[in-house]
């Protein structure tokens, strides 16, 4: 019996691995899938976006990578990082909001490039997960996160579609920033989110592809639930 038929029959329903550059549009895209299937949604960009906010509240700088990864280990063996369906707790604080600045998504990308921090939140992650019924969005979740997960996206658009879309959530927030300020820093961060040692950005061979560049959410969603459906009838029928 091979681990992925092991990991079918303890798993009634699927693992939903949602990858793909920033600005692709998989928050927004993971919570109506997530809302469409009734599973679980869980934000591991969120995860890494609180150890950044928890650093530069502590002072600690993101490129200490010693200072960072004891932080992240004790964020998580304290359980100081909270996901809820519509809230991220850090220290009892909610910070959802706090997280979502420009300035820390820069500092979660960098952060999660240091291997002592992906190690310590690994386990918080799978943890989430493991029982089935769940999409976890990210850049590493069907290479390294749930490499067995039974349905696998990544999620992409061009680098003009992606910036225009940062650049409109940025002012829906109150930041007003200059359009090729947003595309540089996106093109950089996918250089540098790519070409990281550990767990770099990657498509997984089995992930299907979904490019949004010229896609409504709807038409993503859509896409994606209509193949999990598939995965779901497939798994009911599985031998026990």
């Amino acid at each position: 019996m091979t681990n992925t038929q092991q990991v079918t029959e303890r798993r009634p329903r699927p693992v939903v691995a949602i990858d793909g550059p920033a600005g692709a549009g998989k928050s927004t895209v993971t919570r109506r899938v997530a809302e469409r299937l009734g599973y679980l949604l869980v934000d591991t960009g969120a995860i890494y976006r609180s150890v950044a906010l928890a650093a530069e509240r502590r002072h600690v700088d993101w490129s200490d990578e010693t200072r960072v990864g004891e932080l992240a280990r004790s964020l998580a063996a304290d359980s100081s990082i909270v996901l809820e369906q519509q809230r991220v707790l850090l220290d009892g604080d909610d910070v959802s909001t706090a997280i979502r600045t420009q300035k820390i998504g820069e500092g979660a990308s960098r952060v999660s490039a240091i291997p002592a921090v992906r190690d310590a939140l690994l386990e918080m992650q799978r943890q989430a997960g493991r029982a089935g019924g769940v999409v976890l969005e990210g850049r590493d979740i069907g290479t390294v996160v749930f490499p067995d997960a039974e349905a696998k996206f990544f999620l992409t658009a061009s680098v003009e579609v992606r910036a225009e879309r940062r650049r409109k959530e940025l002012a829906e927030r109150g930041q007003t920033v200059d359009i090729e300020t947003v595309r540089r820093e996106v093109i950089e961060r996918d250089e540098r989110d790519s070409n990281r040692p550990v767990a770099p950005l990657k498509q997984a061979p089995d992930a299907v592809l979904v490019d949004s560049s010229g896609l409504g959410i709807d038409e993503v969603v859509d896409a994606i639930v209509e193949r999990v459906r598939r995965i779901e009838t497939e798994l009911r029928g599985a031998p026990a």
